[in-house]
């Protein structure tokens, strides 16, 4: 069961589709569904904290993926459910792994999902694998927007975690091309915070991203379970709330990287606003919720609940607006010692 006949569908997305029983942690819902591409033989990537990794153990069609299963289905299935649910579903994303047949099958799922109904597509795209006129193909074919998975702050951080698969410079090369063909704020980077940067670095390389027109979707490393980083901590939460902030304020043009200030250990301690606004913007909560992908409406589609922490009171990303205790808690973990 291969692509592009057949689909791998995140488990929030089966549930949504009503493909697999269950119910979201405080009724939270999903507007994107997330599609994966899949082959017998798998990805050829060796990304060191992915459970698709090809040298990770297990048969390819029993790996997990963002640490729960990604079941197949027929891609018509998935589109006739898409159909039947159209008012509820926002924006489709279709993910690509590192296999020499999926810049053909993006395009043609694409197609197969443009045949049923009109939704917005985004294309998670391998740059790696890909061409500026791949890129052209796609876009032709119905994705208006892209992701790339750049996913660490600095070269020598994604040498020794993507190599030697993945080439730094190609995925910046690529980045760029997509910025061309789809147009400013149309192309988003993935990063994942907690792999060894610094915040300095990390807000560093999200100000690069918005300086050239993108924008970034913000994730918080979390171990796949026998993976090579399965022992691999995730990061304090405080440092991963100033990265959500910093992300807010560079994406949203409030502030910027040269504002902000660092201290010895290249910790934010200045974010470049005031304090009043600093604190009226936590209030606001919308710093906190999972960045992605938009609906047409301009609100975020690709809203991954519970993407990279578990369900429960101690989750990373909201995948809908905070409650004003919510933001107590995130105010108590961003200024804990």
């Amino acid at each position: 069961m291969e692509s592009p006949e057949y689909i791998k569908t995140s488990m929030a997305a089966a549930m949504t589709l009503g493909l697999k029983q269950g119910r979201f942690y405080r009724n939270a819902k999903l507007y994107c569904i997330n599609l994966l591409l899949t082959y017998g033989d798998g990805c050829s990537a060796r990304c060191a904290y992915c459970g698709l990794n090809r040298v990770r153990p297990g048969k390819y069609e029993k790996k997990s993926f963002i640490r729960v299963d990604w079941p197949i289905y027929s891609t018509y299935e998935v589109v006739k459910r898409m159909v039947e649910r159209k008012d509820e579903i926002k924006r489709v994303c279709i993910s690509m792994i590192t296999h020499r047949s999926a810049k053909e099958d993006l395009i043609t799922v694409t197609k197969i999902i443009k045949e049923g109904l009109h939704i917005p597509i985004s294309g998670l795209i391998t740059p790696t694998l890909l061409t500026k006129q791949n890129l052209v193909e796609m876009n032709e074919a119905g994705v208006d927007m892209i992701g790339i998975a750049i996913d660490l702050a600095t070269e020598e951080l994604f040498e020794k975690f993507r190599g030697p698969v993945h080439k730094w410079e190609k995925y910046w090369s690529l980045f760029e091309d997509g910025l061309e063909i789809f147009g400013e704020r149309k192309v988003g980077s993935h990063f994942i915070v907690g792999m060894g940067e610094t915040e300095k670095e990390m807000t560093s390389v999200i100000q690069k991203i918005y300086n050239i027109g993108g924008f970034t979707h913000l994730f918080s490393f979390f171990p796949e379970a026998n993976s090579e980083l399965a022992n691999h901590p995730q990061p304090p939460i405080d440092q991963y709330r100033r990265i959500q902030i910093a992300r807010y304020l560079i994406d949203e043009g409030i502030s910027k990287f040269s504002l902000m200030e660092f201290d010895k250990i290249e910790q934010i301690v200045n974010f470049g606003v005031s304090k009043d606004d600093l604190e009226e913007i936590i209030d606001r909560g919308i710093p906190f919720m999972t960045s992605g992908c938009p609906a047409e409406n301009g609100t975020v589609a690709c809203n991954r609940p519970f993407a990279n922490s578990l369900p429960g009171p101690d989750f990373r990303n909201f995948p809908f607006i905070p409650t004003p205790s919510d933001v107590e808690r995130v105010r108590s973990e961003l200024y804990k010692q």
